[in-house]
């Protein structure tokens, strides 16, 4: 699985993106997010408020409970407005 991270995401992870075998109970975009946060501060710190993360799962955006899969590209990132 590989994870892109954006903008201030990448920031605390510190890094754009990075290839990612969660454990077999990981099965929607939430999990993967519970997951993540516990991989080091970094991702605890970019994920510690969900409420501003938004996420796309093979480029589509992709809610919380989107399922996730081996294989599959996932995109965290924050809120962007048009103008």
């Amino acid at each position: 699985m590989r994870v892109l991270y954006f903008a201030w995401v990448k920031q605390h992870v510190g890094v754009a993106e990075e290839e990612v075998a969660p454990p077999p109970e990981v099965r929607d975009v939430a999990g993967l997010i519970d997951w993540l946060a516990g991989r080091s501060p970094g991702h605890a710190a970019a994920f510690a408020n969900r409420k501003t993360i938004r996420a796309a799962v093979n480029q589509d955006f992709a809610g919380p409970d989107h399922p996730v899969t081996a294989g599959d590209e996932i995109a965290f990132f924050p809120p962007v407005t048009g103008g």
